[in-house]
Formats: C-alpha cells, sequence, structure tokens
C-alpha cells in the first residue's frame, strides 16, 4: 500500500500516444476552476480571518466554545462531501452539484448580517459549510478527470496557488475594511456576499458542464484494473456505464491503496490543530495586536502560493508519499517553535512559513493521489471519501484541543498535539511505503 508513490511515465509512453504527448499540461478546465476558486477564496478568508476574534473577542466564547463551534463549521462539509461526492458521480455531473455548492455559501454570506448570537450563527455556518461539502469533492474530480496522471500534481498545485491567491487577498481586504469601516464586522460580511455571488456567475458562465475523461489513460497506468470497483464502467463511457449506487460507491473500500490513504489521511487529521487555533496560539505568544490579527492568515497563504506549484511538481517526480510527509514534518515544527521558540519579531515569520509550507505540501498532493487509484466514474465518490475521513478527524481534533486548552491551557494542548503527530507521522510513512515490484 502507498500513497501512489511513483514518478511520471516514460518519455516513450507518452510519445506512443498521439493525443497524451500533445494535451496541455495544465487544461483549460483547471484555470476556469482555480478563476472560481480565486474569487470565492476571496470572499470566504475575508469571513474567516475575522471569525476567530469576533467570536471570542467580539461574543466571548471561551477556547471550549469556539473549538465546538469551529469543529461544527470544519465537521459539517465533511459529512455533506459524502453526498457532494455521490451524487456527482450518479448524475455525471459534476459542474451542477459544485455548481450548487458555491451557490449555497453565497446565499449564506448576507445572514451573518442579521445574526449575533451564537446558536443562529452556528446554523449559518453549517448551511456555508454545507455549500463547501458539496462543491470540493465535484471540484477536484472535474480537475483530475481533465488531466493526464503524470500531471495531476502540476494540475492541483496550480489550482491550489489560485485558491491561495484569494486566500492572501481576502484577509488583507478585510484588514483593510476593518480599518476604515466604523461597523468593521458587518461591513466585511457584506462585501464577502457580493464576491461570493460573483465567483458564481463566472462557474456558470466559463467552466465546461462535461470534461474529457481519462479512463482510458488511468487504465493504461493500471489505476482502474479488472480487479477495481466501477473498472468496466470506467471503460464503457458515460453512455454505457451502469448507473453509480451506493454499493457501488461503498465498494470502493475494497481497493487497499483507497483504505490505505483513508486511514492515515484520519490518523494524520486527529492531531492537525485547526488553523483558527494556530493564530490564536501565535499572537498569545508574539503579543500580535488584535487589528493585525487578520493578517496572520495571510503568511500561510503567501508561502502556500509560493510553493504550490513547485511541490505538485516535485510530487509528480519523487513521488506522493515523500511530499505529503514531509509537508506534516513540517507542521511539526511550527508547533516546536510556538511551544518553546521566544516571543520574538521573527516568530511569527517561521512558524506561518512552516505552516504554509504544510498546505503547499499536502492539499494537492492528497487529491492527485487518490485521483491515482480510484476509477473514473467513482472519482468523486473516492475523493469525498478520502476528504470526509480527513475533515472529521480534524473535527474531533478541534474539539479535542478546545477542551484540553480550557482544562490543561494552551501548552499543554499543543503539545499532547505535537507528540501525537510524530507518531502518527510514523505509523502513516510505514503504512504508505512503496510498494515492492517484481524484477
Amino acid at each position: 500500500m502507498y500513497l501512489a508513490d511513483r514518478a511520471a511515465p516514460a518519455r516513450g509512453e507518452a510519445a506512443a500516444d498521439g493525443v497524451r504527448g500533445r494535451a496541455p499540461a495544465i487544461p483549460a478546465v483547471v484555470l476556469a476552476l482555480g478563476a472560481v476558486s480565486l474569487i470565492t477564496d476571496v470572499s470566504s478568508e475575508m469571513v474567516t480571518a475575522v471569525l476567530p476574534l469576533y467570536l471570542v473577542a467580539g461574543l466571548g466564547l471561551s477556547p471550549l466554545g469556539f473549538g465546538t463551534l469551529d469543529g461544527v463549521y470544519n465537521g459539517v462539509s465533511a459529512l455533506v462531501q459524502l453526498t457532494g461526492g455521490h451524487l456527482a458521480d450518479r448524475v455525471r455531473n459534476h459542474k451542477l452539484v459544485a455548481g450548487l455548492g458555491y451557490g449555497l455559501s453565497a446565499l449564506c454570506k448576507p445572514l451573518l448580517l442579521v445574526v449575533h448570537s451564537l446558536g443562529p450563527l452556528g446554523a449559518v455556518l453549517a448551511l456555508e459549510r454545507t455549500g463547501k461539502g458539496l462543491r470540493t469533492s465535484p471540484r477536484d474530480a472535474l480537475i483530475s478527470l481533465s488531466t493526464p496522471p503524470e500531471h495531476r500534481g502540476r494540475a492541483f498545485g496550480v489550482h491550489r496557488a489560485m485558491d491561495t491567491t484569494g486566500a492572501v487577498l481576502g484577509p488583507v481586504t478585510a484588514f483593510l475594511i476593518l480599518r476604515a469601516a466604523t461597523d468593521g464586522y458587518d461591513a466585511v460580511f457584506g462585501v464577502s456576499a457580493c464576491v461570493a455571488v460573483l465567483g458564481v456567475l463566472v462557474l456558470v458562465l466559463f467552466v465546461p458542464g462535461r470534461t474529457s475523461g481519462t479512463a482510458a489513460r488511468d487504465a493504461s497506468d493500471g489505476t482502474a484494473g479488472a480487479g477495481d470497483p466501477g473498472a468496466d464502467g470506467g471503460a464503457a463511457g458515460p453512455g454505457g456505464a451502469p448507473p453509480v449506487d451506493l454499493r457501488t460507491a461503498l465498494s470502493l473500500l475494497r481497493l487497499p491503496r483507497l483504505r490505505a490513504l483513508t486511514a492515515c489521511a484520519m490518523l494524520l487529521g486527529l492531531t492537525t490543530v485547526s488553523d483558527a487555533f494556530v493564530y490564536l496560539l501565535l499572537q498569545r505568544r508574539a503579543g500580535i495586536g488584535e487589528e493585525y490579527f487578520p493578517l496572520l492568515p495571510l503568511g500561510t497563504a503567501a508561502i502556500f502560493l509560493l510553493l504550490a506549484v513547485p511541490c505538485g511538481v516535485l510530487a509528480d517526480r519523487v513521488g506522493r508519499r515523500t511530499v505529503f510527509l514531509a509537508g506534516h514534518a513540517g507542521l511539526l515544527a511550527a508547533y516546536a517553535l510556538l511551544l518553546w521558540a521566544p516571543g520574538t519579531g521573527l516568530l511569527p515569520f517561521a512558524v506561518l512559513g512552516l505552516h504554509g509550507v504544510f498546505y503547499a505540501a499536502t492539499d494537492g498532493v492528497l487529491p492527485a493521489a487518490v485521483a491515482d487509484v480510484v476509477p473514473e466514474r467513482l472519482r468523486g465518490s473516492g475523493l469525498a471519501l478520502v476528504g470526509t475521513g480527513q475533515a472529521l478527524a480534524r473535527f474531533c481534533c478541534s474539539l479535542a484541543f478546545g477542551a484540553a486548552w480550557t482544562v490543561w491551557g494552551d501548552g499543554p494542548a499543543l503539545l499532547g498535539s505535537a507528540v501525537g503527530l510524530l507518531l502518527c507521522a510514523g505509523v502513516a510513512g510505514a503504512v504508505l511505503r512503496p510498494a515492492r515490484t517484481a524484477a
């Protein structure tokens, strides 16, 4: 069992397939989806950047209360991912399901202007995350289905880089609005709603409804063999493939490599502290003023933006497993700095830099690895399965970390997560080791 740890196909193989040789490394649909994600992330990150401070300082939530709400914020999207991925495979229209998700998230943004108590706010955030859960797997399936296997790491890297450009612009916009507006939080939420609508319009106008499949290419690479669920349907094409029902989607669990990916993603997710907690810890350690808090995600996003494509290309060349585990090593180093480094002016740059390295080396590499082992017609379901497992594990981590912070303090809580991450990374490295091939 391995994390699709293999190099790109030989030059001779690529040249033997004329279509494959002429195919662009980055298809137009990837760039269109990247533009949608860029605009949508400007909207989402405007809210995400101010939300921790708004809840803790504005509404007076305890760390346990914030951890619960943050867990719900991320956990709802995890549960809905399975629905979104399976629905997209079932109706064979990934754009439609992704569009429903983007639209629901956009509709929720104006509601933040009228809810100011914990219960209604939690409900609105849950609905917004429902939209994110619906769109994530169909969107990633569109990317993988339009890209040759040997370029998937790069394609996901390009998409994540464009997505992260929005994550850079969102906190900056929120920061400027908070400094200029009298009622800063409501102004942030209002502008966010307008930008979200623009993202939906770009999806409708510029993302094609169908993409040319890559089942034949997957089959030639050995990723949809005769023993794989849905292999025959993937080869037959949309017109001749049997319908994708729930039993067919669940049969993906018979794939040993997919089970290994899901188990390791969940194991590492259990020790991945929420971004919001990382920023709150960094603010306390470095003594950063509240007005600068919305800029902290900008540091992570900037490094993510710079390294997403290089990490994707590196994963195509040296293997997904190596890059994926190296990213978690960067996260572990960030935890160590938060625990033991002095609170100097260099601390925020170092922690945010390592945090960005973690995302650049894992966020696009994992779905690229999943796409390598899942048949075409079940691509959305496979991506949703791994993504849901990882997000549910992070949901549990948010609850546990918030409770530990409330009871024992932030230092012991982070130390427990660091020790857990070290142990889980060792286990994941052993489980995802490259498979031995016969001579």
